[in-house]
């Protein structure tokens, strides 16, 4: 259990976990505690933006926040939803999708996918600095996007062939998704986001549901399954979405 939360927390961020022998496999396993290591991760921001809220203006406060974020992931679901955008947007078949997704440069459609991330995080940070549910967003929002990750991962499956499965492919632990490490994945994502507000939270975790599904079912008929790159677009689409929803009222 301790093992493969530290995986998790390896895999996901920049943050000290110790060195494992693992494989694909084992990451894969690992992923039921996906929603726990963004709840610490939320966890971490929040620190730093009680502090800053009361010397800085909210909109200072919130890219301070935002760069904190970029900084503990290594930008790596950024990257996923730049590839993505540049995939989706410029190709045509699937192997188009799959080949340009691979393509270590960034295209218009990638800079702007992130552009507009950064800036609706941004957004909708400064204002909940300003005057709203700061700690409930920051505790919930990274904990149900992680979880939207292990839910595309297991209902869609790895996009790529097998060969793709060594470590240097970030989505080959995908694979090894299945129901069991999505049903602890969302008993702890529940877990943590009803407790906080339980009406924000319910409508969070509806949404992300919702807009998960959509784009599993996307990302199957485009290119037959998911990637790491899709994986990281979803994570950036959940987070934004849910934190312009605690925006709300």
């Amino acid at each position: 259990m301790i093992r493969q939360f530290l995986l998790a927390l390896g895999f996901l961020t920049r943050l000290p976990a110790g060195r494992f022998e693992c494989t694909a496999r084992d990451i894969g396993r690992a992923a039921r505690w996906y929603p726990l290591v963004g709840a610490l991760l939320g966890a971490i921001y929040l620190g730093p933006a009680s502090v800053l809220c009361r010397w800085f203006a909210p909109l200072v406060t919130a890219l301070l926040v935002t760069a904190l974020d970029t900084l503990l992931t290594g930008a790596m679901h950024l990257d996923g939803l730049a590839d993505t955008a540049d995939g989706f947007g410029g190709g045509t078949t699937r192997d188009d999708v799959l080949r340009i997704m691979r393509d270590r440069a960034i295209g218009s459609y990638g800079a702007c996918a992130v552009c507009l991330a950064i800036g609706m995080k941004a957004a909708a940070i400064a204002v909940l600095a300003g005057k709203g549910p700061l700690a409930q967003a920051l505790l919930a929002t990274p904990a149900l996007s992680r979880w939207s990750a292990v839910f595309s991962s297991a209902v869609a499956g790895y996009a790529r062939p097998t060969t793709d499965d060594a470590m240097k492919s970030v989505g080959s632990p995908a694979r090894y998704i299945g129901r069991l490490e999505l049903m602890i994945a969302t008993a702890i994502a529940v877990a943590i986001a009803l407790p906080l507000d339980w009406r924000r939270g319910a409508a969070a975790l509806l949404v992300v549901a919702a807009v998960s599904s959509v784009w599993t079912w996307l990302c199957k008929r485009r290119i037959g399954g998911v990637t790491g790159d899709t994986l990281g677009a979803g994570i950036e689409a959940s987070e934004c979405l849910v934190l312009v929803l605690f925006t709300i009222g």
